[in-house]
């Protein structure tokens, strides 16, 4: 062993503690100890802006390994989602723990399904890829930036309808002591029971929703499935999974990765960490992405999954309003999966995946050099 014990990097917010925690779980009960400690990045300081203007160096990332490169730290953890497809020489990706849920959720109020919005509704998501899909289904929609982590995110979707029903049993109690002490009332109060007892009843993401003010109302938001159930939050919302055939997940979405320093103590978290079906399965999905270029300024999907002897690729290239599509599915042979993602992915730019993509770095202002961002914004 090159360490007794292990200093884990990971980002402050609470989906990436639990995260990181998972990961010092596993590696403490295979004899490894390990301290984690919190790093504040860009992502976080910069509330405000969308993922895609946030810098081309992977604004969740940059700082956790910047630690690690410098010896600080001994390793980082990360949503792979969040990962930058090229990386410093000397940092490598230790280990990928097996995968959780990969795909998208739509969450609302009442448990919608995407038929059943009305037409015209409002849709939350912070992701290019995601409001490009949602318009390819349903262009009547308006999807309106949302970043946050993810109690945030639902938090600010609840709000609204909860504080409507405050409102309204605050109305009904008022008017029901108005009627108090009248012999002839014929007055019925319409709840089982006081506006107290429905307060009280309430969870702690209810009444933190109470409190905010907002700017837009949501009828709905786009999440990751992993990401709701990482932040233990899936028993608070409804949710309805959506196709992945058709919602195609982010490169790298429900998973996650641990960098390191390429060595002994890489190594020794390999051997107790690394799941070589996700890291079969997530290589072919960056590989698609490096070899595109598309980074965060397009919307790129790319989900793989390894059955057998062959990994079964999808891959939906969008122009960012929706309109324009190449998608392809594949089985790629399992033992030559770096080689054969990388000519799926000459094949989608011969198809027309390099203009849409070229045609969303214009619309977004970005430079070519911006092709090693990841897709991510933590895994939400």
């Amino acid at each position: 062993m090159t360490t007794e014990t292990l200093k884990l990097a990971t980002r402050g917010s609470d989906l990436a503690l639990r995260q990181a925690a998972s990961v010092r779980d596993r590696l403490s009960s295979r004899r490894l100890g390990v301290d984690l400690v919190e790093v504040e990045t860009t992502g976080d300081q910069i509330r405000d802006e969308l993922i895609h203007r946030l810098g081309k160096t992977g604004a969740f990332v940059r700082s956790l390994d910047e630690k690690v490169l410098s010896g600080e730290l001994d390793a980082a953890v990360h949503s792979m989602k969040d990962m930058p497809t090229e990386r410093p020489d000397r940092l490598i990706i230790a280990a990928v723990p097996d995968r959780g849920p990969a795909g998208d959720v739509l969450v609302t109020p009442d448990g919608d399904t995407l038929d059943d919005l009305p037409e015209g509704a409002t849709v939350g998501t912070s992701s290019l890829r995601r409001r490009a899909q949602l318009l390819a289904e349903r262009p009547d929609l308006t999807v309106e930036p949302l970043r946050g982590n993810v109690d945030t995110r639902i938090e600010k979707l609840l709000a609204p309808t909860l504080q409507r029903e405050h409102q309204e049993r605050h109305e009904a109690e008022q008017e029901r002591k108005e009627h108090a002490g009248e012999d002839d009332s014929d007055y019925e109060f319409p709840y089982d029971e006081d506006i107290e007892a429905w307060f009280d009843g309430l969870s702690e993401l209810q009444r933190r929703a109470m409190e905010r003010d907002l700017d837009t109302e949501f009828d709905a938001i786009v999440l990751a499935e992993a990401g709701i159930q990482r932040a233990g939050l899936a028993h608070h919302v409804e949710t309805v999974s959506l196709d992945p055939e058709r919602f195609v997940p982010a490169p790298g979405q429900g998973a996650l990765a641990v960098t390191a320093v390429d060595g002994e103590l890489a190594g020794d978290i390999n051997d107790r960490l690394d799941d070589p079906q996700t890291r079969t399965e997530t290589t072919v999905e960056r590989t698609v992405l490096a070899e595109l270029g598309g980074g965060c300024v397009a919307p790129i999907g790319v989900y793989a999954q390894l059955e057998g002897a062959v990994v079964h690729t999808n891959v939906r290239v969008l122009s960012q309003d929706g309109d324009e599509e190449i998608t392809v599915s594949r089985d790629l042979p399992a033992q030559s999966h770096i080689s054969a993602a990388q000519d799926l992915a000459a094949e989608l730019a011969e198809r027309g995946a390099d203009d849409l993509i070229a045609a969303a770095k214009r619309d977004s202002g970005t430079a070519d050099d911006d092709a090693g961002t990841a897709q991510g914004d933590e895994d939400v």
